[in-house]
């Protein structure tokens, strides 16, 4: 293209697009050796197409680091000197856009013409000797490029380099040691390229110029070839255990040949947090690209933490994270639903594998069942629930209950548990995350299964009442308890109910509770803007009930209390007793309440104390 007088070239400040690229495209400096092993991978994968006869170990990659300088050797396609000065010397160029590669982009891992720059955020100058393939006693090429933006270009005998391929070799800075010791660029060789098809080796100069340390000895776990199933799994195992540190309840190979991914999931063997997303090992092409990305399985599949290598996914521009796309979505789910399939194998083969993986990530499971009806058929007579018969299944429990009730909370199940246990009701705590959901598809899976909240009335109907002549002789009682305990809109009531060691019961909801504090801010502010907008909204508020057990040998000794301020005090005191029984947070005027109700009964014990010493 020929520029006009009004046309004018960017002028590219390199320092500050390196300091660009430090802050806000990589992660670390270490993706340094990436960048270059990666191109060296794109090269070896052009050489091959142009030669596909060659002997698969003809061709690999070459390490090397003492200390003064770090250097990558291939023996890929090369470059010819147009295509140093076309790709090396114009930023944001990428050497995949040359004629006859552009067709196979997708065999190549990098998509973006600025890793060479990387090396910059390591070395002021950067050494590059190449010599292509693609033309029969092609001449060496060098190339220098330098940190203030300079470069320098030149044609060297073939002799120079005797075969086809590239040397990248970095002079390295003194603030760069400690990425660019010997035995970090051979650590950071292993961490990226440990599954790379093509043979990757390191040297120190100190083996006398021998063939070097293989960084990738051998092919991925999962591409190997095992003498029995169970060595397979017993080999997937530590391998997983060797990556992510834990050794895995149980390994999910995974294999989705449309985009050429393979790989494991490996169960966790504790429970971690719902919502808590871990990273997964995910490579390109046998190079890592991300040691975090949660973007490749879905949300509620936090049991697991993957390791995968992919052909056609595709990364991002600092390829430390995958792209987005549609791709990446489908992928997405058909990871999900192997692992929808290996839960469905445990459920049918595998009891004591299931109840291992159950009794871990119920929590899991149940997320996951709530929006998957295939999981809750397959495993909501499995999943464990909190009843009033213990920790328990569904199934199990609903042979033994007509009726299944469950409460909205925890503090009502705790509330209610061991008296509905005792007059035999089939109480479920639904007041855990996603468990009340679940309880009531109860009958989807179970025909003539019932299932129905647990309310205050459904309770108390199943309280026996005290005869007439009781409930008479304790109507002063309850009068004056009643009175007392207005404050608090609870009412009070005599019953007889198991377990007898309980003295008193309180039934009150959290919804009843909220109604009650809003009916009270409405009159507080009657007459204003909010008074107007609450007394709209007031509804007739449940009062709750204060069930006193006449079975119990201090309530039947409190009824008879004819001291009406005594009466009123072990009223406070049982109402204060029940609350706390409850579990529920306290309100001030019920801390206060139990405070004072107590300090009022030892006064009264001490002061009858003292009378009856006085009268001996």
């Amino acid at each position: 293209m020929t520029l006009t007088p009004a046309d004018r070239a960017f002028q590219v400040d390199l320092r500050g697009l390196v300091d660009l690229l430090s802050h806000h495209l990589y992660s670390s400096p270490r993706v340094y050796l990436r960048e270059l092993l990666q191109n060296a991978v794109d090269a070896l994968t052009a050489r091959r197409a142009l030669e596909p006869d060659a002997p698969t170990d003809a061709f690999g990659i070459r390490l090397y680091a003492d200390g003064s300088v770090v250097r990558v050797e291939d023996d890929g396609v090369g470059l010819s000197e147009a295509d140093v000065h076309t790709f090396l010397a114009t930023i944001g160029r990428s050497s995949k856009r040359a004629e006859g590669i552009a067709e196979q982009r997708g065999d190549f891992i990098g998509q973006f013409g600025i890793g060479l720059l990387s090396c910059f955020l390591v070395a002021d100058e950067i050494h590059v000797l190449s010599r292509s393939a693609r033309t029969p006693d092609a001449p060496a090429v060098e190339w220098r490029g330098h940190g203030d933006g300079s470069y320098s270009v030149r044609t060297l005998p073939a002799s120079a380099r005797p075969t086809p391929g590239t040397t990248v070799t970095l002079t390295p800075r003194s603030d760069a040691g400690e990425w660019t010791r010997p035995a970090q660029v051979q650590a950071l060789g292993r961490h990226f390229g440990s599954l790379l098809r093509h043979p990757v080796t390191f040297s120190d100069g100190g083996t006398g110029g021998g063939p070097g340390v293989p960084v990738n000895p051998e092919p991925a776990p999962w591409a190997r070839t095992y003498p029995t199933p169970g060595a397979r799994s017993r080999a997937l195992a530590a391998y997983g255990q060797e990556v992510f540190g834990f050794a895995p309840l149980d390994t999910i190979e995974l294999d989705l040949p449309a985009v050429g991914l393979k790989g494991i999931a490996c169960v966790l063997p504790e429970a971690v947090p719902a919502g808590r997303r871990h990273g997964h090992r995910v490579h390109v092409k046998g190079m890592l690209l991300s040691e975090q990305a949660d973007e490749i399985l879905p949300e509620w599949a936090f049991f697991v933490r993957c390791v995968i290598d992919a052909e056609s996914l595709r990364p991002t521009a600092s390829r430390e994270a995958l792209y987005e796309d549609d791709t990446l979505a489908a992928v997405r789910d058909a990871l999900a639903e192997r692992l929808r399939e290996w839960i469905a194998r445990a459920a049918a083969s595998d009891p004591e594998l299931l109840g291992r993986f159950l009794q871990t990530h119920h929590l899991a499971v149940k997320s996951l069942a709530v929006h998957d009806d295939e999981i809750l058929r397959l495993l909501l007579p499995w999943l464990p629930f909190e009843t009033t018969d213990g920790h328990t299944t569904l199934d199990e429990f609903a042979r033994t209950h007509r009726t299944v009730l469950v409460t909205s909370s925890v503090e009502e199940f705790r509330q209610v548990a061991a008296i509905a246990s005792a007059a035999g009701l089939g109480v479920v705590n639904g007041g855990y995350t996603y468990d009340r959901e679940l309880v009531h598809r109860l009958p989807e899976i179970r025909p003539g299964a019932s299932v129905a909240d647990l309310d205050p009335a459904t309770l108390t109907a199943h309280l026996d009442p005290v005869d007439r002549e009781t409930e008479l002789a304790a109507a002063a009682y309850l009068a004056l308890a009643r009175d007392a305990l207005a404050v608090f809109d609870c009412d009070v009531a005599l019953r007889t109910f198991h377990p007898a060691s309980a003295p008193a019961l309180l039934v009150d909801s959290r919804e009843a509770r909220h109604e009650r504090t809003r009916s009270q801010l409405a009159r507080e502010q009657e007459g204003g803007l909010w008074g107007d907008i609450l007394g709209a909204l007031r509804q007739e508020a449940p009062r709750a009930q204060l069930i006193l057990n006449q079975l119990n040998p201090l309530v039947r000794t409190a009824v008879a209390i004819d001291e009406p301020e005594l009466a009123r005090t072990s009223a406070e005191a049982l109402y204060g007793q029940a609350a706390l029984l409850s579990r529920r947070p306290l309100r001030p005027a019920e801390s206060s309440l139990i405070n004072r109700s107590f300090l009022d009964l030892l006064a009264h014990a001490l002061r009858k104390d003292s009378s009856l010493r006085e009268d001996s």
